[in-house]
């Protein structure tokens, strides 16, 4: 996977990584629970903000290449059906 945003994805995954240890390490000292959950959903928000840099990059990059190339139907499906995944 080569693209300009390669370094911010890694850097939310890497922070993902490190807060969900975090989290684990919250349960295991039973932390409150409300302050776990705001955990998590920051994590989530990360996850998110990674995929949709990746997502970006796979329609400006592979998506279009494989348009100009004739053969973008299958391209084209795999990322409809990663929105309507989204959409559930």
């Amino acid at each position: 996977m080569k693209y300009p945003d390669k370094k911010e994805a890694l850097n939310l995954l890497k922070t993902s990584k490190g807060q969900l240890e975090g989290i684990i390490k919250m349960i295991e000292d039973d932390r409150y629970c409300v302050d776990i959950s705001k955990q998590i959903l920051s994590v989530q928000g990360l996850l998110r903000k990674a995929n949709l840099l990746i997502i970006d990059q796979h329609i400006r990059h592979c998506v279009k290449q494989a348009i100009r190339e004739g053969n973008g139907d299958e391209k084209v499906d795999e990322i409809i059906e990663l929105i309507s995944s989204y959409a559930k």
